[in-house]
Formats: structure tokens, C-alpha cells, sequence
């Protein structure tokens, strides 16, 4: 009886336990095309590889596993609580493992402080993971109409989505929307959002919602999809500075694999997918001779050859049991 009153007198912390284990859960489990990339990735025993968007650590368990106490692992992520669930779920692998709290963007960087010049894999997973989208507090989500309009991967940054949507110019939330949401009403709902605005700042991932809602015929908003979903997707976009990112560090990645290493790239956007699609294509055919030459004589030299030609996509097993995965595709590069 005592033991039962206990329980009564103190549910918070029962409570606060028991939603801790299951965010723990949230985050190990929405790794996307695991088994896939793990194989295509070949990885050697005594291997480096790179994580740089180590989410609650899916792919790195995978890759831990086949490491040997001469292998080495990179995870990287900007998510302080990535970092705490993938460190306690990559515990039993002890020394091979090493945890920065970062951007990929400075994978060479960070490779070189740890004495790891090059690496053998390098795995990239693009998707917002189930636990950010989930978490309230975080404002990822369009369905959680009381969170506030953050969406930082990284926290520690100052910069919020409420800052994009309540200071740029109708102009340019129009450029956000139109590009990185590609919605075909991004005229109509940045100038709603401008409108909005003048009364009171929008401050709730709810209020958002309904002046996008305001935006979009109702005969479209009932045919479609969630009406908000691609202009989140944009501001998120615009404030993590996603595509500049992955634009900006896929050659440098590229050019860090040791002969035979492999980049897998996991996008769930067409724009992502469109970037890796055209870099991986470059670096296989650098050549800038015009076509009706007969032999090269710009000296460009392949880098390696793209392992996929079309991308791989989740099966319909997956995207049943994870309907996030739905948008995926993995696309694979090996360095020559």
C-alpha cells in the first residue's frame, strides 16, 4: 500500500520518466532506408566513417556494429538531444566512437582535429527526424497549432522561424515559399502573411496555419494536402540554411573518401535530391569540352562514379510501418 501511495504522491516524475524513454525511442527509431544504405555503404572493419547527420544514432549503430577496436566513427549533429540519445545508444562501442555537436558543412575540420584525415563512408540523412517533428517545443510541425515558430536544428543559434515570417519582405517569403516550398500559391500566402503581421506578430505554428489557410481556395485546400505543409517546409529550409549547406560541403565531402570509400545521401526533397543528383554527376564526368570534341583537353579528372543511376527508394513495407519515408531516396557515390 505504501509503494502504491508513493506512486500517487509523485506521478510528474513517473510521467517525466516514461516520456523520456519514449523520446529516446522517437529518436532510434525513424532511421530511413537503413538496411539499404548499411549495404551499399561496404563498410571495412577497421574503417573511418562519418555521420554528419547522426539523428538518435540509427545508421551509426549499424556501422559501429561491423567496426573493429581499429575502427574509428564520426557522428556528427547540430541537435543537442540528438547528441545525448545517439551517446547513450552508442555506449558499447566505447573508444571507436567519437560525438561533435556541429554542421557537416565543417566535416573536414573536425576530421582533422580528431587526426582522421580521410574517410572510408560518409552517410547523410536530410530528414527532419520524428523526434523534432513531434516535440512541441521545437515548432517543426504544422499540426502543433499551440508551438511557438522555432524550428532551429540548432538551438544554440539566435535566428527563429518567427523571425523569418514576421521580418522578411513580402518579396521575399514570396521567393522562400515559391522555391524551397514550391507552392504555387507563394504569392498569395506571402502577402497574407504580410497582412497578418501589421495587426499582430504571428507567433504559433496554429496562427501561421490559418493565415496560410486563408491564402489557398477552399476547393484546393480540401483536394490537397495539409495547406501549411510546404511553406514550413520553406521557412525551415530558409532558417537552417539546408540546400546553401549541402550545396556548399558535397565536393569537399567528396574529395575526403579514401579510393573506394562511398557517400550515401538519404534527401526527402526534390530540391536536395536535385543538388546530390548533379554533383554526383559532375564528379563522375567533370569534362567542360564542348560535346563535339573528340578527345578531352580541359584535364578534368572523374573523381568516381555514381553507384545508383536511379535512386532507391523505400519499399512499401517501410513506407507502411514509416509513412515519413515516403519521399526518401538514397543516391550513392564511390570515390575512385
Amino acid at each position: 500500500m505504501a509503494g502504491r501511495a508513493e506512486r500517487h504522491r509523485k506521478p510528474g516524475l513517473w510521467h517525466r520518466l516514461i516520456q523520456g524513454l519514449e523520446k529516446d525511442m522517437e529518436f532510434r527509431h525513424t532511421s530511413v532506408l537503413l538496411e539499404e544504405t548499411i549495404e551499399y555503404l561496404k563498410v571495412k572493419p577497421d574503417g573511418v566513417y562519418v555521420d554528419g547527420t547522426l539523428g538518435g544514432g540509427g545508421h551509426a549503430f549499424r556501422v559501429c556494429e561491423k567496426l573493429n577496436d581499429r575502427g574509428r566513427f564520426l557522428g556528427i549533429d547540430q541537435d543537442e538531444a540528438a547528441i545525448q540519445a545517439a551517446g547513450k545508444r552508442l555506449l558499447p562501442f566505447g573508444g571507436r566512437v567519437t560525438i561533435v555537436r556541429s554542421n557537416y558543412v565543417r566535416m573536414k575540420e573536425i576530421l582533422e582535429r580528431e587526426q582522421l584525415p580521410n574517410a572510408d563512408g560518409i552517410v547523410l540523412d536530410l530528414g527532419v527526424s520524428s523526434y523534432q517533428l513531434d516535440d512541441p517545443e521545437r515548432g517543426f510541425s504544422y499540426r502543433m497549432e499551440d508551438a511557438p515558430l522555432d524550428m532551429r536544428m540548432d538551438r544554440r543559434q539566435e535566428k527563429t522561424a518567427g523571425e523569418v515570417v514576421n521580418t522578411y519582405s513580402e518579396e521575399a517569403l514570396f521567393s522562400i515559399i515559391r522555391d524551397y516550398g514550391e507552392d504555387r500559391f507563394a504569392k498569395n500566402i506571402a502577402k497574407h502573411i504580410v497582412k497578418a503581421r501589421q495587426n499582430r506578430e504571428i507567433r504559433t505554428a496554429g496562427e501561421l496555419t490559418e493565415v496560410i489557410k486563408g491564402a489557398i481556395p477552399a476547393k484546393i485546400r480540401m483536394k490537397g494536402g495539409h495547406p501549411a505543409k510546404r511553406t514550413f517546409q520553406a521557412i525551415r529550409i530558409e532558417l537552417n540554411r539546408e540546400l546553401e549547406v549541402l550545396r556548399d560541403s558535397l565536393d569537399e565531402m567528396i574529395a575526403l573518401l579514401n579510393p573506394g570509400g562511398r557517400i550515401c545521401i538519404i534527401t526527402f526533397h526534390s530540391l536536395e535530391d536535385r543538388i546530390v543528383k548533379t554533383c554526383f554527376k559532375r564528379n563522375e564526368n567533370p569534362c567542360t569540352c564542348p560535346k563535339e570534341f573528340p578527345v578531352c583537353v580541359c584535364g578534368a579528372v572523374s573523381r568516381g562514379r555514381v553507384i545508383t543511376r536511379k535512386p532507391v527508394l523505400p519499399t512499401e513495407g517501410e513506407m507502411e510501418e514509416n509513412p515519413r519515408s515516403k519521399s526518401a531516396k538514397l543516391r550513392v557515390f564511390e570515390r575512385r
